[in-house]
């Protein structure tokens, strides 16, 4: 009796599925005991509105995160400049000799060195009197393009007194002269400035060294 009025109602919905309504064939008609066909598929208007909006988020959400990490950058960078500023200072004092620190800002590039790069020399000295870092025994030069943790900064501009060599000598006394020479006599005027700037962004800092003792900031 149960078996009877269960092949009743399957062949009455199989009757349905393939009859017509209004001369339409019935779509999406599923019988128990079937596997499914819906040959149907796409996106509706409302998915792709809610796709096109959730990667309109994702976009506001990583831009300002991007520009964020360039930004630490620039400040990661000022900070070892700094550092290694107050190094040769440090250095010209304890050792009493003159030390000098020589940029290349990004709009002083040549074939023979790298944009955004310094060194630490002897006063005077060329790319051989270049000193070596104690930490791995090479040449105290330092490129910024080169190193993956501020790659996106530049060095914009660096001012010392408007002198064209865009270096800085500490003497014996950790007194600031501008430019490269062995024995300075003018010493630095007014306060010495090198801008940072990021390369995707228009995020700037300042490192600036004050005339008369040396000491060494960040803006």
């Amino acid at each position: 009796m149960e078996k009877r009025k269960t092949r009743k109602l399957y062949a009455r919905m199989s009757h349905r599925c393939h009859s017509r309504e209004g001369g339409n064939p019935v779509l999406h008609c599923w019988i128990p005991g079937q596997a499914r066909n819906d040959k149907t598929s796409g996106f509706t208007l409302v998915e792709i509105i809610l796709v096109v909006l959730i990667l309109s988020i994702a976009a506001l959400v990583a831009i300002p995160m991007f520009v964020s990490a360039a930004d630490v950058q620039v400040r990661s960078a000022a900070n070892r400049i700094a550092a290694d500023l107050d190094y040769a200072r440090g250095l010209a004092i304890t050792r009493q000799k003159n030390y000098t620190v020589v940029f290349v800002p990004d709009n002083a590039s040549t074939s023979t060195v790298n944009e955004s790069s310094y060194d630490i020399r002897e006063a005077g000295g060329t790319a051989s009197n270049i000193i070596k870092n104690p930490l791995d025994n090479r040449n105290f030069t330092v490129s910024l393009a080169a190193d993956n943790r501020v790659s996106s900064v530049n060095i914009l501009s660096v001012n010392f007194d408007a002198v064209a060599s865009n270096a800085i000598t500490f003497d014996y006394l950790g007194t600031p002269y501008p430019g490269n020479v062995a024995s300075p006599t003018v010493r630095l005027n007014s306060q010495g400035v090198v801008t940072l700037k990021s390369r995707v962004g228009a995020f700037t800092v300042s490192v600036k060294v004050e005339p008369l003792t040396g000491s060494v900031t960040i803006e």
